[in-house]
């Protein structure tokens, strides 16, 4: 025989548990009884026993005995009780209420029949808690030998606490059977799903600006499509859904707008080139080879040094993920969230923001990236300060050869991209012309 533990236990809520899933987690209560006619022991988990005190809080005297064979009953024992039990691993443990404590019983992976002793059940009910220094009026024993699972069995009833919880356990619900187990744990996995299915599209949504991407926004992911997104998503939709000769437009006039500003459409082979791409006809030299593009920039005489500060998109709030499970959300439109000044001409839906569902008293505030404020660059450290120059004839010569992509859709986002970018802090006039030459194209 060996004894694991012996000596005082302390115990919380009236519980102590033997534990044998790795994972170490309890049942509930009624799942630990449920199906058994005996209470004190619960045995119906797996793995897994509750072992009931009537002491609520307090240190009890308690003994774990591990024998070869089935040990003598003494009679002193008030109340017994008497279940079957299988390790679901090579570590089985004693543990006290929240892990506080545990005792390793080095049990082996058999099949055991478990006896369950308690004296003076009713003396620690009436106490309900106890000091570290006062009298323990009750002790347990808890005995392991190896058997064969059979039912479980009262083997002797003295306290009123005992009676309780053997009424408790045989007025429980059956058990459920396999089969009913194993749909819960599958309707159960099928919810996990669901909510990270429901997760991820209310984090597309917010990276999309609120609404989500059609298949060709999201087969359009190698392009610039990202980063236009923070400047202007509603753009962004509206291209999409422009169709292709609006999309082809829309790139020539973000890359003839670019060169504009840059001061290169006075330079011959850029002016060629923007001809060329008007009638839709391939890229002259030196745009058909890009080493070459950049050396002629750099050695070219009659490009302008331009520079302009960086464009720096509006700022906005961190992803937050729904506070409540089911969220709604709906689309508001500028006027509801309070913005001023002009509301742009232009396609698809109005500019607004995706706000949280709720009654007229608890609207929530609009969060500062449905505002459309003006751009302040802002870093790691929180000190902001003026974004940084960049040459315009390098970020114009992109959106020529973006302009010049055979798909539409990713020729219109990467040209106002690479617009975006040589306009620099003056980029919102240039989404101002897109926006009404796109209103003008869909018209005709």
């Amino acid at each position: 025989m060996r004894k694991p533990v012996t000596g005082k236990v302390h115990v919380h809520y009236g519980q102590i548990y033997v534990h044998s899933d790795p994972d170490n987690t309890n049942p509930d209560l009624s799942e630990a009884f449920a199906g058994q006619s005996v209470g004190l022991c619960g045995a119906a988990v797996p793995g897994t026993l509750w072992l009931v005190t009537a002491l609520h809080t307090g240190d009890v005297d308690f003994s774990v005995e591990i024998h070869d064979e089935a040990p003598l009953l003494h009679s002193d024992w008030q109340d017994v009780v008497e279940v079957s039990f299988r390790p679901m691993s090579e570590r089985t443990s004693l543990v006290q209420w929240a892990g506080e404590a545990a005792w390793n019983l080095d049990l082996i992976l058999t099949d055991y029949r478990v006896r369950y002793c308690a004296q003076g059940m009713d003396e620690g009910r009436e106490l309900d808690t106890t000091g570290p220094r006062e009298p323990r009026a009750e002790r347990y024993l808890l005995q392991f030998w190896p058997a064969p699972p059979s039912p479980d069995h009262m083997i002797r009833q003295t306290s009123h606490n005992a009676a309780y919880w053997h009424r408790y356990a045989r007025e429980l619900p059956p058990p459920p059977t396999p089969e009913q187990r194993a749909e819960a744990e599958h309707l159960a996995h099928q919810a996990e799903q669901q909510a990270a299915e429901e997760q991820r599209l209310h984090r597309e949504q917010w990276e999309w600006g609120g609404r989500l991407p059609s298949e060709g926004l999201r087969g359009a992911r190698e392009s610039n499509v990202l980063g236009l997104l923070r400047f202007d998503s509603d753009l962004v939709h509206a291209l999409d859904a422009a169709g292709p000769e609006v999309q082809r437009a829309v790139a020539l006039l973000a890359a003839r707008r670019a060169c504009e500003v840059a001061g290169l459409t006075d330079v011959l082979w850029v002016a060629e080139a923007l001809t060329e791409l008007a009638e839709e006809r391939p890229l002259p030299p030196p745009f058909d080879d890009t080493a070459r593009m950049w050396e002629t920039l750099r050695s070219d005489p009659s490009v302008p040094g331009r520079s302009v500060r960086r464009a720096t998109p509006p700022e906005r709030a961190p992803y937050h993920p729904p506070t409540t499970p089911g969220a709604e959300w709906t689309w508001a439109p500028d006027a509801e969230l309070g913005n001023d000044g002009p509301h742009r001409p232009g396609l698809g839906r109005a500019l607004g923001a995706l706000v949280p569902t709720a009654s007229s008293d608890e609207r929530p505030t609009p969060p500062a990236e449905v505002r459309r404020t003006a751009a302040v660059e802002v870093h790691a450290t929180g000190t902001p300060r003026a974004p940084e120059q960049i040459s315009q004839p390098h970020f114009a010569l992109p959106a020529v050869l973006a302009a010049a992509e055979p798909a539409p859709l990713k020729a219109a986002l990467d040209a106002v991209w690479h617009a975006v970018n040589t306009y620099g802090e003056h980029y919102p006039e240039l989404l101002e012309e897109i926006w009404s030459a796109s209103a003008e194209e869909t018209e005709e």
